[in-house]
């Protein structure tokens, strides 16, 4: 049994013998939330009465001394938590022995150690959790070990993850080494700028890191820079590791343009024969590569092997010119491709809505299959699972995620536009109604914002909105904000730095490539650039700070190109098309995956083609 108290550093001080604890339950105390434990509640109270015993020093039957400070114990308490203390109390003393000095420890570890074993709390700072790391696996307390390993990965942070990464080789705990690993892997561009501990890696730590497949950086130019970052901080000594750290760089997704202009000007690079003649190998191949002529195997097949993305976009279901689809691509933010993703939807899909949370894709609604299906997938297991229907059927369904709930809004439940709203908790697997909007709207779009539901757009049954309004779940209850300067239906609506955008649709008479954006501080709306392509019912995702549309009608036909927003920079810029066109599908963002090498690994999976983007039928009313 174990239990944490977490102490900002500012209100534990023990050079000052503060008393100002702020508590947090014990597994035990989680345990009875769930249920009452006859038993733990009785190992609660003994723990009590045994704490209450040793302070006030009746009946203990040892004393433990560290450098001249003495704490009076009972054995039996200490050798329940420690196989150290059995064995010290049972094999490597006298049974009349009461005193017991204990090496390798301070007075200061040694109190933490005894209150831990008393009371299953132990009080945990930045500064001591380490030391109390160390102190536990000598002692063999696990609970303690868990608790400082528990607490470590909560405040992982570019600064320390080197340093608790080492410390698990030391120190054996292959749990909380892996989830340090990958935070460095998933922060290296800041560890890199920001810890000194970077400089200070062996050569081998610093190739198992470089050559990971699951390294996250947006550009393959700052490995190879770090690497140069590194060989300069000792440059005579560390030149001899440039065979072993510079083959790990995957030459062919740096620029043509970087490669001329840097690599080939370091004296070191033109030393290393090997690294030469991969350097001049990535020249002849990379033209190509770039060209998007072809997935081809390069001579040097680890040149071109794209690291695992950070985050992928998913853009799934939807209209295509043979009808409704199942099939699901994946945009990697790392190699900017889309690729045919290694599963499907379970039936073709159109006008549904589709959220990530908590590790799964939930796909909301829809025209295809019944209105009010909800189907999660696990990425973790990659299978499919049946979720609690929806009260209401919705096709043009508004969908998105707000402090681990999904909300569903509006939609078409087939004669009737609705402005009903539903929660679902994937918790209890179930769905709750909450207060109704103002305005019936299907076809709106919505997005989350500073712990606020935004919804935009629409169409009720016989006007196009141009209507805006917001939640509070705190009151359960439906603002109107300030309308949009057009009428949109069908648009895409995000939240993007302070703003919350929407972005193209339909206004009843023509599709839009308008984007204005809503400041929730003045409450007003204002103009964006807009968009290079008109389009309605198109998918719309935030990733790696840009603004996506994906796909969508442009009033003409279904089409595949995809465009984002740089906010830092104003503009839209084109980015790499879908390997089909579609209309009505939906687009969500995953991260935080251990898994996403399955997605990425596909280089050399079937392509789709284009399909004929031919006019859609689609009915605005």
């Amino acid at each position: 049994m174990t239990g944490l108290c977490y102490i900002p550093q500012d209100l534990y001080n023990p050079s000052k013998n503060s008393s100002r604890l702020i508590s947090a339950p014990s597994r035990s105390t989680l345990a009875q939330q769930k249920g009452f434990n006859p038993l733990e509640e009785k190992t609660r109270e003994n723990m009590s009465l045994h704490n209450e015993l040793r302070l006030t020093r009746q009946l203990c039957d040892a004393v433990i001394r560290v450098d001249g400070a003495e704490f009076s114990v009972h054995k039996l308490v200490l050798c329940k938590c420690s196989p150290y203390f059995r064995a010290l109390f049972s094999r490597w003393s006298t049974p009349a022995c009461a005193t017991f000095d204990i090496p390798g420890v301070t007075p200061y570890q040694m109190c933490f150690i005894i209150d831990f074993a008393y009371t299953g709390y132990v009080p945990l700072t930045n500064v001591n959790a380490e030391e109390l790391f160390i102190m536990a696996d000598h002692f063999g307390i696990s609970g303690l070990l868990q608790a400082c390993s528990d607490f470590l990965e909560k405040h992982l942070s570019a600064l320390n993850c080197i340093q608790i990464w080492k410390l698990t080789y030391t120190f054996y705990h292959p749990e909380l080494r892996d989830k340090a690993f990958l935070y460095l892997l998933r922060h290296f561009e800041e560890v890199v700028s920001t810890c000194g501990d970077f400089l200070l890696l062996s050569a081998q730590s610093l190739a198992e890191i470089v050559g990971s497949d699951q390294l996250i950086v947006k550009r393959e130019e700052i490995v190879y820079e770090a690497i140069l970052k590194w060989m300069n901080y000792a440059p005579e000594e560390r030149k001899e590791y440039s065979s072993l750290l510079f083959p790990k760089v995957r030459l062919a997704w740096m620029s043509p343009k970087y490669l001329r202009e840097n690599v080939n000007e370091r004296e070191f690079v033109e030393s290393i024969p090997e690294l030469q003649a991969m350097y001049f190998q990535s020249l002849k191949i990379i033209p190509d590569h770039w060209r998007e002529t072809s997935y081809r195997s390069f001579i040097c097949p680890t040149l071109e092997k794209a690291r695992v993305p950070p985050a992928l976009m998913l853009a799934i279901g939807g209209w295509t010119e043979r009808g409704p689809t199942s099939l699901i691509e994946a945009y990697e933010s790392n190699t900017e491709y889309w690729k045919r993703a290694p599963m499907t939807t379970e039936t073709p899909l159109i006008c549904h809505g589709s959220v990530f949370l908590n590790g799964s894709v939930y796909l909301v609604g829809g025209c295809v299959n019944q209105f009010n299906a909800v189907h999660r997938f696990d990425l973790a297991s990659m299978t499919w699972h049946e979720a609690s229907p929806m009260h209401s059927k919705r096709c043009f369904v508004s969908v998105t995620v707000m402090n681990g709930f999904i909300y569903a809004m509006g939609g078409c439940n087939g004669p009737q536009r609705l402005n009903t709203v539903e929660r679902y908790d994937p918790r209890s697997n179930q769905w709750t109604l909450v207060s109704s909007m103002h305005e019936k709207r299907s076809g709106a779009s919505c997005t989350t914002l500073n712990g606020r539901v935004y919804v935009c757009g629409g169409f009720n049954g016989s006007q196009f909105l141009s209507t805006a309004e917001v939640y509070n779940p705190d009151t359960d209850q439906w603002t109107m904000i300030a309308n949009m300067s057009s009428k949109r239906s069908r648009l895409g609506v995000a939240a993007f730095g302070e703003y919350i955008f929407a972005v193209g649709g339909f206004d009843g008479v023509s599709r839009l490539n308008t984007v204005e954006a809503y400041n929730v501080s003045t409450k007003t709306w204002c103009k964006i650039p807009s968009m290079k392509k008109k389009r309605s019912n198109f998918g719309i995702s935030v990733m790696d700070d840009l603004l996506f549309a994906v796909g969508g009608f442009d009033g003409v036909s279904t089409i595949s190109d995809v465009e984002f927003y740089d906010i830092k920079a104003n503009m839209w810029v084109k980015a790499n098309g879908m390997k089909m066109s579609r209309s009505h599908l939906s687009c969500c963002v995953v991260d935080r995956l251990y898994n996403t090498a399955y997605f990425a690994d596909h280089p050399n999976s079937p392509q789709l083609n284009h399909l004929p983007s031919d006019k859609e039928e689609e009915t605005e009313q």
